[in-house]
């Protein structure tokens, strides 16, 4: 791990830590934590469908990181870790401003710079938005 990931690790922290909260909360109704695409991942979510990223977590309900599946507008069928392995990149960058700024930008929508961002890096791009220099 480089400097600047630890960094970000670190920055994404506080939101890493209610993530774990959350799938260890749910681990003995089923989900089982397993690490790939830069997080802590939670397989078998018993809540909700898709999946969803807190910091450096992830937690999968109804789907799994290998699956494949048009995502928030794209026509493309991508990958979920990919997906949401963007976001935890988005995290590292943002820290705790990163949910009040998704909010801000559109929410769980397919106009959110954030999971275009997402659909981009699935697709072998970045997980930046575009024209978001100034954030980068």
């Amino acid at each position: 791990m480089s400097f600047s990931s630890a960094i970000g690790k670190l920055w994404a922290s506080p939101i890493t830590l209610v993530g774990l909260l959350v799938g260890l909360l749910a681990w003995p109704l089923g989900a089982r934590p397993t690490r790939g695409h830069n997080a802590i991942q939670f397989l078998c979510f018993p809540f909700g469908s898709g999946a969803l990223t807190l910091g450096n977590v992830v937690l999968y309900a109804r789907c799994e990181p290998h699956e494949c599946a048009c995502l928030y507008g794209s026509k493309d069928v991508l990958q979920f870790g990919l997906h949401e392995q963007a976001h935890t990149h988005q995290y590292e960058r943002l820290g705790v401003f990163f949910l009040p700024l998704y909010f801000c930008v559109g929410g769980i929508a397919a106009r959110n710079p954030l999971e275009q961002a997402a659909n981009t890096f699935a697709r072998g791009g970045h997980f930046w938005p575009a024209g978001w220099w100034w954030l980068r």
